[in-house]
């Protein structure tokens, strides 16, 4: 991996970057992976400070990680579930660093159970968070991108997307997960296609077993699995090769870190 350290002059100097659910894990990584390349990072998420979440990790701390290394970032606190607070946080964003040149979305809320016994306020969380937030700031963003001809959106999805197939084992609770996966999958290929002449690229980066507080949680990591999970600056580095990529040529793709990486014959970064 090449050294980890904040490049002012970097290809994204001027550039405003938003990344939801960088509190921790795959989204403070990302954060930290654009501000390496001179964007002007924005970290969202529902968790600021300690004592709010019980999993480890807060806003604060990835601005600091950040601006510690010399980078530049600010927090927006934001429940992503709520529609006032997602047009709060691109004001806020815009007020702060001017027009959003690159929305990563990556904040989640997932619950692992049968369809069933699938609550109905669950389900409708999940789905407010993971399909149609993004789908929202899409909607905020996309206007200002369209006026100045460009803009990268990167939508966050996970394996979770493939249909199952057969032969069938015990179910995990999964199926909700996976239709908000393949929902964004396809509306990021089909607003990649709708902007396309307004020299805007949007893309899938899915990251396949990471060892986040997230997964953990969940109990995802195992000795059956414990041999498939990749390391974080995989998933960061392909997020800022699509957020920083050529629109015309790079974009409605739905690429997995490290088949990309490869494909692109690169390395992945260090990070600060």
């Amino acid at each position: 991996m090449s050294e980890a350290k904040i490049n002012p002059n970097g290809p994204l100097k001027g550039r405003t970057a938003i990344v939801t659910g960088a509190s921790r894990g795959i989204g403070e990584a990302v954060a930290a992976r654009l501000a390496m390349e001179g964007a002007r990072v924005v970290a969202s998420a529902r968790t600021a400070e300690d004592g709010e979440s019980r999993l480890p990790g807060t806003l604060t701390e990835t601005v600091a990680r950040i601006k510690k290394a010399g980078g530049e970032a600010r927090f927006i606190k934001a429940d992503l579930a709520q529609g006032s607070e997602r047009e709060r946080l691109i004001e806020e964003t815009v007020a702060a660093y001017g027009p959003v040149d690159i929305l990563v979305n990556n904040a989640a809320i997932t619950y692992f159970i049968p369809v069933e016994d699938f609550p109905e306020k669950r389900f409708k969380l999940m789905m407010e968070v993971q399909v149609y937030a993004p789908f929202h700031l899409s909607q905020l963003v996309l206007p200002s991108m369209r006026e100045r001809r460009q803009g990268w959106i990167v939508n966050i999805s996970s394996g979770a997307a493939f249909h199952p197939k057969q032969p069938y084992g015990p179910g995990r609770g999964g199926t909700v997960y996976g239709m908000c996966k393949a929902a964004l999958e396809r509306f990021t290929t089909g607003l990649a296609s709708e902007v396309y002449g307004d020299n805007i690229a949007v893309n899938v980066v899915s990251p396949g077993l990471v060892a986040t507080p997230g997964v953990a949680v969940h109990g995802l990591i195992n000795e059956q699995t414990k041999d498939r999970v990749q390391p974080i600056e995989y998933i960061a580095e392909a997020v800022y090769r699509l957020a920083s990529g050529d629109p015309k040529t790079m974009t409605g793709r739905i690429d997995h870190a490290a088949p990309f990486l490869k494909e692109m014959n690169l390395e992945p970064s260090a990070l600060v």
